[in-house]
């Protein structure tokens, strides 16, 4: 991890969250005076289980995965952080430690900011919204669960139908539950029926309609 400054402050910042709309300039100029930029590189833990929580961590580019240690060998992959998310917020409304991991997929810039109450009560939204993903995910069969992570790289993230997957296919099994070999599978379905084409780690969307169908369908 790199400690960066930057030639703008939080009021005229690009990367502004919505959930600041609500603040005023003095709230403002109070997190701009003692937030921290910082680097990570791909694989840093950007939040570790069981770390104070005194800050909010809001990624401002790259992707991180927010994971959990299920055992000793296994990790449990809840969602994909990307710009614009806070990291730490599943936990600060009741903890004082993090219950989360979070580690940088890809080089990664994030600001560390104060933990503030009108910030807190407007991440509530941002919370149930990502508590409704998981519960539509786990709710899907294989397929559907496998063409939902495409669809959100390529729409949400991306916003590109040919991408770098920035996880590994472990990776991807651990997000969505499932196990590798039944990624790898579903995967090489996809692009037998030319639904996707895969180069590496260079996946391109070829039929995005019928990509949404099998979402859809679950």
């Amino acid at each position: 991890m790199e400690i960066i400054t930057t030639s703008y402050d939080c009021m005229n910042c690009p990367f502004k969250s919505k959930l600041y709309l609500d603040l005023t300039a003095d709230e403002m100029q109070m997190i701009d005076k003692n937030r921290k930029e910082l680097i990570f590189k791909k694989g840093e833990v950007i939040c570790g289980e069981g770390d104070d929580l005194e800050n909010l961590i809001y990624l401002t580019k790259g992707l991180g995965k927010l994971h959990k240690k299920e055992s000793f060998k296994t990790d449990q992959i809840f969602n994909i952080v990307v710009p614009y998310d806070f990291i730490g917020f599943l936990s600060i409304f009741s903890e004082t430690n993090s219950k989360y991991s979070v580690t940088a997929i890809e080089d990664s810039v994030a600001c560390a900011v104060p933990v503030a109450m009108k910030i807190i009560e407007n991440m509530s939204k941002v919370t149930d919204d990502i508590l409704e993903t998981r519960f539509k995910l786990n709710k899907k069969h294989l397929r559907g669960r496998i063409a939902y992570i495409i669809l959100f790289l390529a729409k949400e993230v991306y916003k590109d139908n040919v991408f770098i997957m920035p996880i590994s296919r472990k990776e991807i099994a651990e997000l969505i539950n499932m196990t590798t070999e039944n990624v790898i599978r579903i995967l090489s379905e996809f692009r037998k029926d030319n639904i996707i084409d895969i180069d590496g780690k260079i996946i391109k969307v070829i039929d995005s309609i019928m990509l949404q169908k099998i979402c859809e369908a679950g």
